[in-house]
């Protein structure tokens, strides 16, 4: 299998957790630029997938390269986190009694940046334009000067995107997104993620099969820690083992 042209490429990654495989030989590869979403039951493996893409875990066989030839193995979160890889995870993690814009300045990429002069307001104007455009891109430009707290579940998660986002990832790892939000959080969501994939790489994890058509164009399907098909929603929700292991399971509209 060749990477070429792909921003993350895992081939034969096996994680072992005393004999049970949470990932099984695994072959995985991300294109830049391109929003995939992963499915599959739950104990599939999908978030160890992300947690060895992060550095999170280490599996015991495999390579997972990054861009043309780094090799992730055996690195530090905060190295791969350095690297260009974010990781958005399924609870929001925001400071709550900031503001939205505090929360976003705090996570600007600026290794001399401190909690203490983030908030005596020591920015430069080109920080506060790219606060500016992360706020127009989450839709919260509005709640720039509400306690972070006091925002929905929705506007938390995209407050924390945007937070990931002001770190300029080439690659974004994405679990569970919408969990909890309301309908109307969702589809936004959706086109948030939509507009993030014309200049990053998305890993989406994702259990809501609507949320799924609505997002994707490659769909990626794990089973017993392995790739069990990968392709367009119509083809996975076509696929005889996937309807058997994955998709049967629930009651999925057929859209």
């Amino acid at each position: 299998m060749t990477e070429h042209g792909s921003i993350i490429y895992l081939e034969g990654v096996v994680v072992d957790y005393d004999g049970f495989k949470a990932l099984n030989n695994l072959n995985f590869i991300v294109n830049h630029r391109e929003l995939r979403v992963v499915i599959g039951p739950n104990g599939a493996g999908k978030t160890t997938l992300l947690d060895v893409i992060s550095g999170k875990t280490k599996p015991v066989a495999g390579r997972v390269i990054f861009g043309k030839d780094m090799d992730l193995i055996g690195m530090r979160e905060y190295e791969i986190t350095q690297l260009g890889i974010g990781r958005k995870f399924q609870a929001p993690s925001i400071y709550g009694n900031l503001t939205v814009w505090d929360n976003l300045d705090l996570s600007l990429s600026r290794p001399s940046k401190g909690v203490l002069s983030t908030l005596r307001g020591q920015s430069t104007q080109a920080e506060r334009q790219q606060i500016d455009e992360a706020l127009e891109t989450i839709g919260l430009t509005g709640q720039a000067s509400l306690r972070a707290g006091s925002l929905s579940h929705g506007q938390k998660q995209w407050l924390e995107i945007g937070m990931v986002i002001l770190q300029d990832p080439e690659l974004l790892l994405v679990d569970e997104p919408v969990a909890g939000m309301t309908d109307e959080e969702t589809a936004q969501t959706g086109l948030l993620l939509q507009s993030l994939a014309k200049r990053h790489a998305i890993v989406v994890i994702e259990h809501d099969m609507e949320f799924v058509r609505q997002i994707a164009r490659t769909v990626t399907v794990l089973h017993e820690g392995t790739v069990i098909c990968e392709g367009s929603v119509e083809k996975v929700q076509a696929d005889d083992r996937v309807r058997e292991i994955y998709l049967g399971r629930q009651k999925v509209a057929q859209g």
